[in-house]
């Protein structure tokens, strides 16, 4: 698929100088960091080196007060307290976070994960109705609950309180709890708006942990699962989110200290070396929410709090398996929805994708539609029936709000709920073809024909003569990465392979890469054999990529990961 290359903004280059000769370090890297929104010594100082003092006070947060107010008074009274979370990797992390924490502290608590088949997203009516029958008076809802006004409402009626922490844009209202924490409501006046459902939950234990006078040490050994949110939801890294997870992949690459759950899972993902963001995204998340996606979303839970390095293994090994047959799904499912594509003259010429088949499984339809968007680049919605409704999942494509566009069919839906980047949504089945057509109009009005095409967004040129073990070691410096803190991506023009380029796995190409004024320098470029045959006839390329280490045999060596290749013609 053709890529477009897009340099990002050049800053002012007396900011970038002035950074180059307080850090000591290259114009090229001074100005990948100034792209940052890191143009001074203090704060390249606090971007390399976070630091948890530099969290913010927990209570700017509206309605921590009442929130605290309310645990307090249900531990005086001996209240049960109920821990709800939504059934995704946030969700169930956030959940693990709280429950272990307050266990020590609540003398009747337990958790509560809806069914996604049965209850569907957030706050059901299933829940808290076992919550009322079961003598719970006060529910911590963790990454849902700031829509379900009515659910709320239920609960009230029931004799249940509700204390809402969420990361979701709210409606004009907002439900009617006792507390809703949720720092993208519009009176809230916390400085940073971009946390993870569990990064809410972490907060509420900080002003716990603040009210109460308690050691804050404890609360940050928690961290490891805040990280893992944080990856697997893709909020940026950015600010307390940066903190967040560079204390959290410390806890996860601490050895011993690992909690048991996260331990298995490392294990059966085949992870040793130290991990970062994307060891999270691509072998943590899949398999936590794979027990969500195909069943019981409570064993994913039940292992991130398992005591024992046995018991945890016990169950995450369950969890894998349901990962193997959840990929099972994905893969047939993917095949059978872009053949529904591409067999269908509408559906290909399309701005949008819209698909629906009554017997999918609702557990993969995310993935899918992920997937449809790597062949076809375009928002993407995925849905199946469930409980006599439509049902799904919507991906989009780089700086196109899904959301918005499924609000402008929202008179067609039951309900949606979501991000700029990825919703979920439930509506009648016969609403399916006049939502469709619906949605490829608001597309259409609105995508810009730039945003249809795939880009790589490209830091700065330089000469591979730059790359150098030092210029190397400041990068890793940045980490971790991963929205809004990409890792940098170089380009440079005219390079040219010496004669060493060899296809490796069938499809990709290893490389050894010169300009005329640079020593080799070795490459990989994964997916790109085709490029094989006019490489090896000496032809120059324009190439962009990341700079990295690999590590082989307990050798490391400089190492270009290539993005794309560019040839003059």
């Amino acid at each position: 698929m053709e890529k477009r290359w897009v340099l990002k903004p050049v800053p002012d280059q007396d900011t970038v100088s002035s950074l180059a000769n307080s850090l000591q370090i290259s114009q090229s890297l001074a100005s990948v960091l100034c792209q940052r929104n890191v143009c001074t010594y203090p704060e390249a100082k606090s971007f390399f080196r976070p630091s948890l003092d530099e969290l913010h006070d927990p209570f700017l947060i509206r309605d921590m007060d009442k929130a605290i107010d309310r645990i307090n008074g249900a531990i005086h009274k001996a209240e049960k307290v109920l821990i709800y979370g939504d059934y995704d990797v946030d969700g169930t992390t956030s959940v693990a976070l709280v429950y272990s924490y307050f266990r020590k502290y609540i003398r009747e608590i337990d958790f509560y994960i809806p069914n996604r088949d049965i209850e569907g997203y957030g706050i059901s009516t299933q829940g808290v109705d076992w919550a009322a029958e079961n003598g719970f008076t006060l529910i911590i809802s963790l990454d849902c609950g700031i829509k379900s006004m009515e659910k709320v409402a239920y609960a009230k009626t029931k004799g249940v309180d509700f204390i809402i922490c969420d990361h979701h844009l709210p409606d004009t209202t907002i439900p009617d709890a006792v507390a809703v924490l949720d720092p993208k409501r519009v009176d809230c006046p916390y400085p940073y708006k971009e946390l993870s459902g569990c990064g809410v939950g972490f907060k509420l234990l900080q002003a716990f942990c603040i009210h109460n006078d308690l050691d804050a040490e404890e609360l940050f050994s928690y961290l490891d699962l805040v990280v893992v949110s944080i990856a697997a939801d893709i909020v940026p890294i950015t600010g307390e989110n940066r903190i967040f997870a560079y204390f959290g992949l410390k806890q996860l690459n601490s050895g011993e200290a690992l909690r048991p759950g996260l331990a298995a899972l490392k294990d059966l993902a085949g992870l040793k070396d130290e991990m970062d963001i994307n060891s999270i995204v691509f072998g943590f998340a899949p398999r936590i929410n794979a027990a969500g996606r195909m069943g019981d979303a409570k064993r994913s839970v039940s292992m991130l709090i398992a005591a024992t390095k046995e018991e945890a293994f016990t169950k995450a090994d369950a969890i894998d398996k349901t990962n193997s047959e959840r990929r099972g799904h994905d893969m047939s499912i993917t095949k059978e929805a872009l053949l529904m594509i591409e067999q269908d003259d509408f559906l290909r010429n399309s701005r949008s994708t819209v698909l629906f088949k009554e017997t999918w499984h609702k557990g993969v339809v995310g993935i899918v539609a992920s997937r449809c968007i790597e062949k076809y680049y375009r928002p993407t919605i995925i849905l199946t029936e469930s409980n006599g409704k439509a049902s799904g999942s919507a991906r989009s494509v780089h700086g196109f709000d899904v959301h918005s566009a499924i609000l402008e069919c929202s008179d067609l839906l039951d309900q949606f709920g979501g991000h700029m980047y990825a919703a979920g949504l439930t509506l009648p089945v016969e609403n399916v073809p006049a939502f469709r057509e619906r949605f490829e109009q608001v597309v259409t009005r609105n995508i810009k024909e730039e945003q249809l095409v795939p880009q790589i967004e490209i830091d700065a040129p330089i000469r591979l003569r730059q790359i150098t073990n030092n210029f190397l070691k400041i990068i890793r410096q940045m980490e971790p990465f991963g929205p809004g803190n990409m890792a940098p991506v170089f380009t440079s023009e005219c390079v040219y392979d010496t004669g060493s380029c060899r296809v490796v796995g069938d499809t990709h190409l290893k490389l050894k890469l010169m300009q005329e004024d640079s020593f080799p320098i070795d490459a990989i470029a994964f997916g790109m054999a085709d490029y094989y045959p006019r490489i090896l006839k000496g032809i120059p390329f324009d190439v962009c990529y990341c700079v990295e280490e690999n590590v082989f045999r307990g050798v490391s060596t400089l190492q270009l990961r290539i993005k794309d290749i560019r040839f003059a013609d």
